[in-house]
C-alpha cells in the first residue's frame, strides 16, 4: 500500500492537536507480545469526525457497523474510533496509550498476556467473553470472528463451549457483515499462525455456511484414503496451512494462503469418472475462487493472482514429464515460486515424501539456468553462434 502517511504520522499528529491516541483490541495485544503487525490497526481517540477530517488525509468513512472513519496508511488500513469501543473478549480490553507508551489493563488481563507468550493454551471461555454481549448490542457475527481470531493468533483452543454457544443463541437476527468487515477479517486470519483451527471453529459455529458456502461445502466431498490419508476435501485444505512458512518478519504470505484456502473449491462442483475424480477441478476453482473474491471486494489485480494459482496448481507436478512448450510461459510468469510454494504445501499436506517435489523444482532450476545461458535454449539445446543474437526474438 503506497501513501504518504504511516501510523506514526497519524498518531503524531492527532497528539499534536490536543488529543489522546491508543491502540486497542489485536493492535495493543500484538504490540505487547511482539508479533508482526496484522495489515490493519485499531485506534482510540477523543478527537472528533470532524477532527479527524481535519487531521487526516483522505479520510474514508465506511460505515458505522466498521469504524468511524479509516484511512489507507503505509503500512496497512487504520480504523478510527471516536468513542470507547466496545469488547467482545476482556482480552481485547488492553490498549497502548500512544504518547506514554504505556500498556492500560482495565480488566486485569496481564497474566494471561504472560501465558500466552509463554505458548500456554486458553479457551476462549478464559479470553472472557462479555457477559453483556447481547444488551451492548455485539453483533453474533463480531463475537464468532473476534473468537475465530483469538483462535488463529494466539493459539486459544478452539471448542465451542456451552457458555459461548450459549451467548451466540440469544444474539438478535443480524444483517450479514459487509465485504469489507468480511475482507479485513480473511486477511487477519489467514496471515495468522493457526488459519486451520480457526476456520474448523467458523464451520462449527455456522458462519461459513451463512457466509462462505463455498468453502462450508469442501466438507462433503470425500477423498480417496489412498491419496489423501488426511481427509476429505475440507481436512486437506487445513491440512495445508500447517506448512506455511513464515516471512522474515514472521508475517504469512496473504496471497499464498488465500490460494491454499481456495485451491480445491472446484472439487465440489468438478465431475468423476470412474477412478477418474474431479475432471477440471483447477479452472472451476479458479471461477469460484474468483467469484468469492470479487463477492469480498478484493482488489481486481490479487484477484487475478489468485485466479492464476489456483487454475495452475496441478501444473508443477508435471513438469518434469511436460514439455517446455506447454509450460514455458507459465514458469516465466513472477507468481511461479508462488505456485511451487502452493505445490509444496499441497503435497505436504497429504503426508507424502517430497520427492516428486524436489524432481519438479530441478526441473524448474533447470529452465531458469537454461534461459539465462546465451549459449543454450530455455530446454537446454545448444544454440549455433550465429543465432544467439536473436535467441530472444
Amino acid at each position: 500500500m503506497n501513501t504518504g502517511m504511516n501510523l506514526a504520522g497519524v498518531c503524531s499528529s492527532l497528539i499534536a492537536g490536543g488529543y489522546q491516541v491508543r491502540l486497542i483490541g489485536y493492535s495493543a495485544i500484538d504490540r505487547f507480545l511482539g508479533l508482526p503487525d496484522l495489515p490493519f490497526f485499531w485506534l482510540e481517540t477523543n478527537a472528533d469526525i470532524a477532527a479527524l477530517a481535519r487531521l487526516i488525509e483522505n479520510l474514508r468513512f465506511p460505515g458505522v457497523e466498521i469504524a468511524d472513519g479509516s484511512a489507507d496508511l503505509s503500512e496497512g488500513v487504520c480504523y478510527f474510533y471516536c468513542e470507547k469501543n466496545n469488547y467482545s473478549f476482556s482480552l481485547l480490553s488492553l490498549s497502548y496509550d500512544w504518547q506514554s507508551r504505556r500498556f492500560l489493563d482495565p480488566l486485569g488481563v496481564y497474566p494471561m498476556l504472560k501465558g500466552i507468550r509463554r505458548k500456554q493454551e486458553y479457551s476462549l471461555d478464559e479470553a472472557g467473553i462479555n457477559p453483556n454481549a447481547v444488551r451492548s448490542k455485539i453483533s453474533r457475527c463480531r463475537i464468532i470472528m473476534d473468537g475465530a481470531l483469538l483462535i488463529a493468533r494466539y493459539g486459544f483452543s478452539a471448542g465451542m463451549s456451552a457458555k459461548l454457544a450459549g451467548v451466540l443463541e440469544d444474539c438478535p437476527p443480524e444483517p450479514p457483515p459487509g465485504p469489507e468487515i468480511q475482507r479485513a477479517f480473511l486477511n487477519c486470519l489467514l496471515v495468522s499462525p493457526r488459519p486451520d483451527a480457526a476456520l474448523e471453529f467458523l464451520k462449527t459455529s455456522g458462519f461459513l455456511n451463512e457466509l462462505w458456502p463455498e468453502l462450508a461445502c469442501l466438507d462433503d466431498v470425500d477423498h480417496s484414503k489412498e491419496f489423501h490419508p488426511e481427509g476429505n476435501a475440507w481436512n486437506h485444505t487445513l491440512e495445508t496451512f500447517r506448512y506455511r512458512k513464515a516471512g522474515s518478519n514472521g508475517a504469512f504470505d496473504l496471497r499464498l494462503s488465500l490460494a491454499l484456502l481456495l485451491h480445491d473449491t472446484g472439487k465440489p462442483v468438478s465431475a468423476s469418472y470412474g477412478n477418474h475424480r474431479f475432471d477440471g477441478h483447477a479452472e472451476l476453482g479458479a471461477r469460484a475462487a474468483s467469484r468469492f473474491l470479487g463477492r469480498l471486494e478484493y482488489d481486481p489485480a490479487l484477484v487475478n493472482d489468485i485466479f492464476f494459482l489456483v487454475r495452475n496448481h496441478m501444473l508443477p507436478a508435471a513438469l518434469k514429464r511436460l514439455p517446455l512448450i506447454k509450460t514455458r510461459e507459465i514458469m516465466t510468469s513472477p507468481l511461479f515460486p508462488c505456485l511451487m510454494e502452493l505445490y509444496r504445501c499441497d503435497e505436504s499436506s497429504s503426508f507424502k515424501a517430497l520427492d516428486d517435489f524436489y524432481e519438479n523444482s530441478a526441473a524448474y532450476q533447470i529452465y531458469l539456468k537454461n534461459n539465462k545461458n546465451p549459449y543454450r535454449s530455455a530446454d537446454g539445446k545448444k544454440i549455433g553462434r550465429n543465432k544467439i543474437h536473436y535467441r530472444h526474438f
